[in-house]
Formats: structure tokens, sequence, C-alpha cells
């Protein structure tokens, strides 16, 4: 069944090609929010779907992008393993691709790595309808360009994914989150403190006043990071994790247009304009990610943080486009010249990222 499918998926993708006709890639549909919108003829790539290779003893997996993640999670999670970078699902319905084809990962991120960091090999259809293979099922495989990881983030404008390989790595003995009072300078000051020592830190966040932090390891030394930064133990820990990675915590239920911002973790405030003071602000992966509820204009924003070398993505809306942060010449050259190689006709989701890629 799986065989026909890519079969289908391919000649669909061909045929586009051929007529140069729009396709917009579907899978679970959990992550439309990210981005800007899509008009094309749907690809659907949700029955491209099944684990392909799986040892746990190798720290590999290999799944058809269509497969729902949770399948995926409940597959390593009887085995004692997990996906490191911890990604937000967003639905139940979401996929494999999706999850990789976005680039999202949860607060583990600063603390283990990016989606993109243990993406070892995908096979894609190209915007020619041409099956290509990168990477592979190890670490170290060849030498040359990682094309692979070109597909994290992607979107799906440079090839519809059809096979991904991924490290997956042990489900921690023991975790703890210790949670502290503090203001925001005392809250990064303690998190890169705390950066400079062997402590077993899996993830971190500040919001209200109140600090937690996540410690992930060997029982042994997770009570021994307990004893050594102290603070409150707190109950539902994981409940609390989870509802942040999902964005299901109050903060995130509210109108206001909602900021993804990276920067520096030592910059303790944007300096937006003080009409704006009273914006609400979440804080994780040490303060290298701040989440910002805000009706600061855009561009106000965008600018800011690219003083500041950052970058600031809004996330969309029913009713509002997802809006990354503007790419500097170069970096659009890039992206105009990669674009070109993978899909010449600018049929995969055209302007998901950027208008005109």
């Amino acid at each position: 069944m799986n065989s026909d499918t890519s079969q289908q998926l391919q000649q669909q993708v061909q045929s586009a090609y051929k007529e140069k006709t729009a396709l917009c890639i579907v899978g679970g549909n959990s992550k439309v929010f990210y981005g800007r919108h899509v008009t094309g003829e749907p690809l659907n790539v949700s029955d491209h779907r099944g684990v392909l290779n799986y040892e746990p003893t190798e720290l590999v997996i290999t799944a058809r992008a269509g497969t729902p993640l949770r399948e995926i999670e409940k597959v390593l999670s009887d085995n004692g393993q997990m996906l490191p970078f911890e990604p937000p699902a967003f639905s139940n319905d979401a996929t494999l691709g999706g999850t990789i084809a976005c680039n999202l990962s949860g607060p583990r991120r600063a603390y283990a790595g990016a989606a993109r960091d243990f993406l070892l090999g995908c096979k894609i259809i190209n915007g020619k309808g041409e099956l290509l293979t990168f990477g592979g099922e190890v670490m170290k495989n060849v030498a040359g360009y990682d094309v692979s990881r070109l597909m994290a983030g992607a979107m799906g404008t440079l090839g519809v994914l059809l096979e991904v390989s991924l490290k997956v790595l042990p489900i921690a003995e023991m975790e703890a989150t210790q949670q502290f009072e503090c203001n925001a300078s005392e809250a990064l000051d303690k998190l890169h403190q705390w950066s400079k020592t062997p402590l077993p830190l899996s993830a971190s966040s500040f919001h209200d006043s109140v600090l937690r932090v996540r410690l992930s390891g060997a029982t042994k030394a997770v009570e021994a990071a307990i004893s050594t930064i102290g603070g409150d133990s707190t109950d539902s820990a994981s409940r609390y994790w989870h509802e942040l990675k999902e964005q299901q915590q109050d903060f995130f239920k509210d109108d206001k247009p909602l900021w993804r911002i990276s920067l520096a973790s030592d910059i303790e405030s944007l300096g937006l304009p003080a009409d704006y003071e009273n914006d609400d602000c979440l804080y994780e992966w040490g303060g290298a990610l701040r989440w910002l509820k805000s009706h600061v204009p855009a561009d106000t924003i965008q600018s800011t943080a690219a003083k500041l070398d950052g970058h600031a993505s809004l996330l969309g809306t029913p009713r509002q486009e997802g809006q990354f942060q503007p790419l500097t010449p170069g970096l659009l050259r890039i992206h105009k010249n990669l674009k070109q190689a993978f899909d010449p006709e600018n049929i995969l989701n055209p302007g998901r990222l950027y208008p005109g890629l």
C-alpha cells in the first residue's frame, strides 16, 4: 500500500511540474498556523505511513513521513527511548514529516539539540518529481554536504518528505523540577551560572516571577543537582512541561498576537516602546527563546530583534498569516538558489516561508 502511495505522490508531483501547478503539502495539518498560507492543489501525504526500521540497540528509527508522531513516540517509549528534541505536536494528527519540515523543538532543545541535529537521513520527492535520498542511518556515513538537514525547517518548499531517519536516546532514569520565586534578571543569572556547571539540566522556563528548572539523568546525579541548586519541588511537573510544549497553558490562550523570538540569553529586555511595557513574556531555553504576547507592530518587533542579532516569527491564527523574520539580501539569494535547485517551477508549498519562494 505504501509503495503505491509513494508512486501516487511522485506521479502527482510530476504532473504538477509539467503543468506548473502549485501544490499544498498536507499531512496532519497540525501546524497550519506556522508560516504563510499556501494556495494550491492538496498533496496529501498522511496515508504514506509506517515504521520501516527500528533497532533500539542502534538508537535509530526510520519511518515514513505520514506516520503519526504519537505512534513514533509510543514505539520508542515502549523501548525506554524518546525523541531527544521533545517535539510539540499541537494535535493527535501530527505527523513525523510535519515535525521535521517545521523543525520545531520543545523544552529540551537548548540542552539536547534541535530536530535538525537528530536528522540522519531522508528520502524526498523534489519539485521535478524525482526521488532523492540523502544521508543514512548512522551519524557519520558520507562526506560532503549534509543535504538532509536542509529539509528541517524548509516547510516542504524544497521537497516532499517520504522517509525520515532519526537518532533517538534513552529516557532518563529520573526527572525532577525545582522552582524559584525571582525576577527576570535573577532568573537569567541563575540559569547562566548553572549552565557553566555539569548539572543535568533538561528544561527551563520563567514566567510570572517563577523560574522552573527540570533536571534529567541518573538518579544520583539528579539528587545531587537538587542539593546543589535548592529550590522547591513541584507537583505535576511532567504535566507542566507537556502543557508548555503543546502551548496549552493560559499564557497561550488569549487573542493577542504570539511571537516566537530567539536571541542571546543574556539580553534581559527587548527594549520595545513603553506603550507596550505590560505585554506578557515567557522565557524558555535558558533565556534564548522568548514567547511574547503583544500588539506591537510586526516591523517594530522584527527590526528590534534584528538589532539584537536575533529573529522573531509571528505564529499565525485563523485570521492572520504567520510571518518569519525578513531575510538579509545574502540569505535571500541563498534561499532563491536552493529553491531553484530543488523546485525550479516553484510548485511545492510556494510562499509558505516567504513570498516568491
